[in-house]
């Protein structure tokens, strides 16, 4: 567990796919994993996660305005999930982070992409070249489109160079972008391209053709709720997802994401309605995220008490809990986390405290387990509004092995 001064919720939460029936307009993709850096060993990794988790949850919290059918859904060993789109025509087959977090579609562009602080082996993931697309035009400055990853400017500031009387027939390209992600960042042009999925082909899509990036391994698809989001400009009207459980490897597994699902009535199904995302004055950054209404946590048989302020945003835009699938760790207002953890530490009474783990991982509460053949450890549910109920599965604790400096026996958990 891990602590944070907002209230981020990992998205975990799975719609239930027995009972998804697809219709002939549905579109379906596979999630899977993508490993970027199949050398790192399990401290490097979970010291990876956090450090990711705790960047994207700092960056969502002051959030900036960025100048910005059947696929599998593949997950990623260092915490995300991956989907591959074909561009182009002829097509070309480009894998990006499935992202819920952010609203803007981007892949590695042409031969001399260059990624800073990225994995060596990443550099081997496939770049799009736009030359070998006979479909691929760069996005003009006049097109509506340019205004996706420039909202905050007007169209007479993104075509200056254009003159007022040959304004129509204006070649100028849109102006490159700059992203910023808690993680890393991205620059390029944009691209208007077509996609094609295996039952819908799609023409003029807006894409990021990123020259550069940093700490960004692979592109990113974005599907939030902004304008060039790829939900949106597929003109989705739901959306739909589960994820392959993992514990930070890669295995040749995938899930489903689904466009405009048809769902069918089931006991089994639970479901909790997504909020308007809070206007904040000065900024549209917080609207392109998930919101969901939790309305309590409960650990074992005691109810942690989350003091309202924490559970709505205000109009500043603090509070609230988001659905984001970039973020691998759940974090909590530390308020509510001192709140949690003490019902965990409470209620675990055959274990001891450690804190040579605590210091090593720095994630806490850990207990020292070392001795017993099984472990039992309180329930963690997350409650939310309409009834639906979500119990984290036991994987939420880490093992850990400290005499041999491994993963997987349990010796520590936490």
């Amino acid at each position: 567990m891990a602590s944070s001064s907002l209230l981020l919720f990992l998205s975990i939460i799975s719609f239930l796919f027995p009972f998804i029936s697809s219709s002939k307009s549905s579109t379906t993709i596979p999630l899977s994993f993508l490993n970027t850096n199949t050398n790192q060993d399990f401290y490097q990794k979970l010291t990876h996660l956090a450090s990711f988790s705790l960047a994207r949850a700092h960056h969502i919290k002051n959030p900036q305005d960025s100048s910005i059918s059947n696929i599998p859904l593949y997950p990623h060993s260092y915490g995300g999930y991956s989907i591959t789109l074909p561009f182009g025509t002829p097509p070309q087959k480009i894998p990006f982070v499935m992202d819920t977090g952010s609203s803007f579609v981007w892949f590695p562009c042409t031969k001399k992409y260059q990624c800073s602080k990225c994995p060596v082996s990443s550099q081997k993931n496939p770049t799009f070249i736009p030359r070998l697309s006979s479909s691929a035009r760069v996005l003009g400055c006049l097109n509506p489109k340019c205004s996706w990853i420039h909202p905050k400017k007007q169209p007479e500031s993104l075509c200056h160079a254009c003159e007022s009387r040959n304004r129509t027939n204006c070649k100028h390209a849109c102006p490159p972008y700059m992203i910023l992600y808690g993680s890393g960042s991205t620059a390029g042009i944009g691209l208007v391209e077509t996609l094609n999925l295996p039952n819908k082909k799609t023409p003029n899509f807006l894409v990021g053709c990123s020259l550069l990036s940093s700490q960004q391994p692979a592109g990113i698809a974005g599907f939030g709720r902004g304008m060039s989001s790829l939900p949106n400009q597929l003109r989705a009207k739901k959306l739909s997802y589960c994820l392959v459980s993992h514990m930070f490897d890669d295995i040749p597994k995938s899930s489903m994401l689904v466009l405009d699902t048809v769902y069918e009535k089931s006991k089994n199904l639970t479901r909790t309605p997504l909020l308007r995302p809070p206007f904040v004055v000065g900024t549209n950054a917080l609207a392109g995220y998930y919101y969901v209404e939790l309305t309590e946590i409960t650990v074992g048989d005691q109810i942690v008490k989350v003091p309202y302020r924490y559970l709505a945003p205000n109009s500043l835009g603090n509070g609230g809990t988001i659905v984001d699938s970039g973020t691998t760790f759940t974090f909590l207002n530390h308020d509510i986390f001192v709140s949690v953890m003490n019902a965990f530490v409470n209620q675990v009474k055959r274990f001891s405290r450690t804190e040579k783990i605590e210091r090593l991982t720095n994630l806490k509460p850990c207990f020292n387990v070392s001795g017993h053949k099984t472990v039992s450890l309180p329930e963690m549910k997350f409650h939310f509004k309409g009834g639906s109920e979500m119990v984290l599965p036991l994987n939420f604790f880490l093992e850990f092995d400290l005499k041999n400096d491994m993963f997987g026996f349990r010796h520590q958990v936490c």
